[in-house]
């Protein structure tokens, strides 16, 4: 599913049209942030919430692209945790889906060497380097 293609007042349960309910009581934090964030329209979506949506594997299609977009903007797009953190969800997502969408691949790639070309010190971040080097050794090929 393209990015423009995906209306931005529409939630990623709208769009995937499954409804997941409402979490059972007893949910953690997390069960209930995705909970909420599948109904929050697309176009409000944070880096948080996509870094949160990716790293569970929670509408992938629908927000990886939006996350690329985002990162093409800035490759060390911050959740709530550390500079590049949404990166590292996007680089974590399994072989199958790049191999499902090689032109997703290639924008990750470009996302890739333009933050190794900033003059940042987060971006020569070593567990970030590490994330993304597993990652390249994934896909490679």
């Amino acid at each position: 599913m393209a990015e423009q293609e995906v209306r931005e007042d529409l939630s990623v349960e709208q769009i995937e049209d499954d409804d997941w309910g409402d979490p059972p009581v007893d949910s953690t934090y997390l069960i209930r942030t995705i909970h909420e964030v599948r109904r929050k329209p697309i176009g409000l979506l944070t880096a948080e919430d996509l870094r949160i949506m990716l790293g569970q594997q929670v509408g992938v299609d629908i927000l990886a692209p939006r996350a690329l977009a985002r990162l093409e903007r800035n490759p060390l797009l911050e959740g709530d945790f550390y500079p590049g953190d949404v990166l590292v969800s996007v680089v974590r997502l399994p072989e199958s889906y790049w191999r499902r969408h090689p032109s997703e691949l290639v924008r990750i790639k470009r996302i890739i060497e333009a933050l190794r070309e900033l003059d940042d010190p987060d971006a020569q971040d070593e567990d970030l380097e590490k994330d993304i080097e597993e990652f390249l050794g994934r896909v490679k090929g």
